[in-house]
């Protein structure tokens, strides 16, 4: 953007001096539209501006929606530096189409939303059907978009569930803290039949990497125990399996009011009963509430809530874009919409633009150029993305009519389920909690004597701060660091 506004400045300036600004307005016939500069510049100054930190932590919904202004930079874009340049870019370019184009094709879907588990912390964690082809791994995110809340904002949040001991399910859990979850919230702290959400994703890491080391420890503050969760739900799996080893679990989580203790019941999903819980797996969960100095009387703890969905016949399992087998398709996509794209674009050349420039000796329009050029590589992209997502589409609905019956819903008479929270659970017995005060982070670090320590830590910015602080102090060289950040 530096290099961009120097161009600019720098012509605005020639032209200033040497008596021709009027230049600024021209649309070229034969050469570059320096108009169509302008607007390109105008447009990228807009996103440049809008993505300083203090302005998009401020006001996310104007840095998001100034940034969606990104295909007419673009468009204008070329239309200025011409179609030699648009050749250029054109890998990055046509890359990234496809993956837009396939992630509007799975989010144009409406997802099928199972069950919600309504915390009395305030916390929501949403159950939606899947296909059994969907894999994924611990840390995952999705984004989830509700339109009766708004059609534009899409949000990301983490998956919580274990693709393999939930096959047909997959869940995410939502803090009560902001403007759109309050909303989303709601209706579903009341009796409601069906909300409509779509989705996108999930998007995550290519493997579970934690699971080489000897022993993890892990911190966690508020709702930065999520992708906690996903870890140790996949270690729960892990641990099944004869002769795997998994390494031993210390989870250190904070928060503000024992009303957040609701949130380490999601450790298991909402389909296992206790006695299913693994004996293999060594935990260990210690919780410190900071703002309440004792335990609260029983009678004051409240309920966790199971609200029961209707089906309806338009939504669908989620389920990965171009199925099981995407790599493969996706090679395909990118492969065959080029070799398509060279191939029009020939045609269109050979016996439409050339004729043009032949017959009356005037070079084709700079700018109709730029036209063909894009307009064939949207075309050649959305035409051969079309054809393998309805081919795919057409094998998840197979797999997804054996997901969409009645025991992926539940046999459930009510709609709205309340459950005491177990005290006699495996969870609750692991688990050790601390009022009034803070975990003492460098002790519990140097304290742990295995030879192999991952150490994964997702919260506030200060407690990131200070765990690598101490695991890049030198004082132990059995610590490996690694912080799971999802700030915007």
């Amino acid at each position: 953007m530096i290099l961009f506004v120097a161009h600019t400045l720098g012509f605005i300036i020639y032209w200033g001096i040497t008596h021709q600004m009027a230049l600024i307005l021209e649309w070229s016939k034969t050469y570059v539209s320096n108009v169509a500069g302008v607007i390109a510049i105008v447009f990228a100054m807009a996103m440049w501006v809008t993505s300083i930190p203090r302005i998009r932590r401020k006001m996310f919904e104007v840095f998001f929606y100034t940034h969606n202004l990104y295909p007419l930079y673009v468009f204008f874009y070329i239309l200025h530096v011409g179609a030699s340049y648009f050749c250029m870019i054109l890998p990055g370019i046509f890359l990234f189409i496809v993956d837009r184009y396939l992630r509007f094709l799975q989010s144009y879907q409406r997802a099928g939303l199972i069950s919600a588990r309504v915390l009395p912390c305030g916390t929501i964690e949403l159950n939606f059907s899947k296909t059994q082809g969907l894999d994924y791994n611990p840390t995952s995110i999705l984004f989830i978009n509700v339109p009766s809340i708004s059609k534009m904002q899409w949000h990301p949040f983490t998956v919580t569930s274990n693709s393999n001991m939930e096959p047909d399910k997959l869940s995410v859990v939502i803090k009560n803290q902001g403007s759109w979850s309050q909303k989303l919230y709601k209706p579903l702290s009341s009796n409601v039949d069906h909300i409509q959400v779509s989705v996108e994703g999930p998007y995550g890491p290519v493997s579970s990497h934690f699971l080489r080391h000897e022993a993890l420890v892990m911190f966690s503050g508020g709702s930065g125990i999520t992708p906690m969760i996903s870890i140790i739900r996949e270690i729960i799996f892990q641990s099944t399996k004869p002769d795997c080893h998994v390494p031993r679990v210390r989870l250190i989580c904070a928060f503000k009011n024992s009303a957040d203790l609701s949130m380490l019941q999601l450790l298991l999903p909402i389909s296992w009963a206790p006695a299913d819980f693994a004996a293999q797996i060594d935990l260990e969960i210690e919780a410190y509430v900071t703002r309440e100095t004792e335990q609260p009387p029983a009678e004051a703890q409240r309920d966790i809530q199971t609200v029961w969905f209707k089906p309806d016949p338009l939504d669908s399992p989620v389920s990965a874009v171009l199925g099981p087998n995407s790599w493969l398709w996706l090679a395909a996509i990118v492969s065959s919409s080029f070799v398509l794209f060279l191939f029009v674009l020939g045609l269109t050349t050979r016996f439409y633009i050339y004729p043009i420039d032949h017959n009356t000796g005037e070079n084709y329009h700079y700018s109709f150029t730029c036209l063909w050029y894009m307009f064939l590589a949207c075309a050649s992209i959305f035409m051969v993305s079309s054809l393998v997502f309805l081919w795919c589409k057409r094998q998840n609905a197979m797999e997804g009519k054996q997901v969409q019956n009645v025991d992926a819903y539940g046999t459930h008479d009510q709609e709205l389920e309340s459950h005491p929270q177990n005290q006699e659970c495996p969870i609750a017995q692991a688990t050790q909690v601390h009022y009034g005060t803070r975990p003492d982070l460098k002790k519990i670090l140097l304290g742990s004597k295995e030879s192999d320590v991952g150490v994964l830590v997702c919260g506030p910015r200060k407690m990131r701060h200070e765990v690598a602080k101490i695991c890049s102090s030198g004082l132990a060289d059995n610590l490996h660091f690694e912080s799971i950040s999802f700030n915007w």
